[in-house]
């Protein structure tokens, strides 16, 4: 029988357990209102600004979207009020699917995003290639390296991130053999950082490898490289190393999105596991805010991306220093519409590939190793536990008492050293090939 107190403890967390639903229940109710309302507000406010409203995801599909590789949880979400007419909402069927076919490449800026010269700088170029940052093979490191191929590592940021968690960090801690030995390429992905944010585009998954392809590995024509990618990277990386499985020595994942489950219900799965709608904890509750309303989050992204500048002015004198911390900068460095659809497109929509794309790295024997944080309350840590299940050769490390970023970020000099082992390591196995 137990005592007395652990039963008593027992029926408190029970209570505390059904208090957060009910709160959670009201709290979202509340927020699906609203949501509703601001379709109306940015209908009215876009007609009025652009002359025409783009379509929103307010409705469910009426056909299939799965061949636009649309995720099925940009029309799928549920919203209490989602049937309800207001004036200015009518309900749109079929026009959901109209998005997809409206590619023309828009370089007009939309009047909710930020139009200051850093963020519309992309528009200017002519070819509308990803912003990267190479860090070429240092001569007088390369000295005691010749004779031996150039290597070349990509590395692809996570959500709301850029480059600069990159060359912040593992560039400025490699080896003197490294440096002499290895092409780094620090990309800005699709819709974030320097890199163009077209507001037509659905940045599905295969945008994001067409413009990897596109800019990085066809232009500097590589014949073999490693892969190295944090959270949403992760999902865009194996992407890359399936269909170039024979060019891949190595892929290293750091906090990987991995959520096996029925295709069917892969993308839904994802959302609900990744930002299910609760009060508790505040990371879930945030993420769930952003991915299950695209007016609210429109709002979030007017306030903080389009007003970067002044927040940026506000905190410079706070902090005291000249220059804010890169993972500040890169925050606002995106539109809504770019963040929106990277999110279900690839976060959520990426889920159904993920066994195909693992499998392919099985069958062709790409070396794979998996890090992440055993306090990461982003993406949960049986991510690399459901990877380890899935590819038994797979090397997974745990990092304790790290987080999401955490297990890069301040311990940057020994994830570095951990990358350099593992790009040896693996032209050990491989052989050294062309660069």
């Amino acid at each position: 029988m137990l005592p007395a107190s652990n039963f008593a403890g027992k029926w408190a967390g029970y209570l505390v357990e059904i208090l957060h639903v009910i709160l959670s229940f009201i709290v979202f109710l509340s927020l699906d209102f609203l949501e509703t309302l601001l379709c109306v507000m940015y209908r009215c406010l876009d007609e009025f600004f652009e002359g025409k409203a783009p379509h929103c995801y307010c409705e469910k599909r009426t056909d299939g979207e799965e061949e636009n590789e649309q995720s099925e949880t940009l029309c799928g979400r549920k919203n209490l009020f989602g049937q309800m007419r207001f004036p200015g909402n009518p309900r749109r069927g079929k026009e959901c699917d109209k998005v997809t076919s409206d590619h023309q490449h828009q370089l007009v800026n939309r009047w909710s995003d930020c139009g200051c010269e850093s963020c519309v700088s992309w528009m200017k170029a002519g070819d509308q290639k990803l912003h990267f940052v190479v860090k070429e093979p240092s001569q007088d490191s390369s000295e005691g390296s010749k004779g031996n191929p150039i290597e070349n590592v990509i590395f692809l940021h996570g959500f709301l991130c850029s480059s600069s968690i990159w060359t912040e960090t593992v560039f400025q801690n490699l080896s003197e053999s490294v440096k002499g030995k290895y092409r780094l390429f620090a990309v800005d992905l699709l819709g974030f950082g320097k890199s163009p944010k077209p507001r037509d585009s659905l940045y599905t998954l295969r945008e994001h490898l067409d413009m990897i392809e596109q800019s990085v590995i066809c232009p500097f024509d590589l014949k073999s490289f490693h892969l190295v990618a944090h959270s949403m990277g992760c999902i865009i990386a194996l992407a890359v190393a399936a269909k170039y499985s024979k060019s891949v020595k190595s892929i290293t994942l750091v906090a990987p999105p991995y959520l096996p489950s029925s295709k069917d219900g892969a993308s839904l799965a994802v959302l609900n596991r990744l930002a299910g709608r609760r009060l508790w904890p505040p990371l879930l509750f945030g993420a769930a805010f952003m991915s299950w309303y695209e007016h609210l989050g429109r709002c979030v992204c007017f306030f903080v991306c389009r007003n970067h500048r002044a927040w940026e002015s506000l905190l410079k004198p706070l902090t005291g220093r000249r220059d804010l911390n890169f993972i500040i900068m890169d925050l606002p460095r995106h539109t809504h519409h770019s963040a929106w659809h990277s999110m279900h497109n690839v976060i959520c929509g990426g889920a159904k590939y993920m066994d195909d794309y693992l499998e392919s790295l099985i069958e062709n024997k790409v070396k794979l190793y998996v890090i992440q944080g055993d306090r990461d309350q982003v993406i949960p840590i049986e991510c690399s536990i459901n990877i380890r299940r899935k590819v038994p050769n797979a090397e997974v490390t745990i990092v304790p008492n790290a987080n999401h970023n955490s297990v890069i970020l301040g311990r940057e000099k020994d994830f570095t050293e951990t990358l350099e082992q593992i790009w040896v390591s693996s032209a050990d196995i491989n052989g050294t090939g062309p660069g």
